[in-house]
């Protein structure tokens, strides 16, 4: 009896189990072409996902600048100081999401 990984969830099962005690998904009477549709699926959910983190991170990034640009607050306010750091954070994050993205195109 061998662990192998869930096409579904990617978690430890027995490879002598008819469906995995996690997610339910039927092992054993799945075809090679259910387990690549299921595991294309999690790709495309999975970037899904860092497209819409990425969408956020710069909706938080222009209204962080938006913020600071129009805010007509003083270099010491605390507005101002919460408006650079959510540009900065956006900006970040934004560019943190798209070498996410490129690693997971490329492998």
């Amino acid at each position: 009896m061998a662990l192998i990984n869930c096409p579904s969830c990617n978690k430890k099962i027995s490879d002598k189990a008819p469906t995995c005690s996690h997610c339910g998904f039927a092992v054993g009477n799945a075809s090679e072409e259910d387990i690549l549709r299921k595991q294309e699926m999690q790709r495309f959910n999975k970037r899904q996902s860092l497209q819409n983190q990425s969408m956020l991170a710069m909706l938080l990034f222009v209204g962080g600048f938006g913020m600071w640009y129009w805010g007509g607050s003083q270099p010491t306010d605390l507005q101002q100081n919460i408006a650079v750091g959510c540009s900065v954070v956006g900006l970040v994050w934004y560019l943190v999401n798209r070498v996410r993205l490129f690693i997971m195109k490329r492998f």
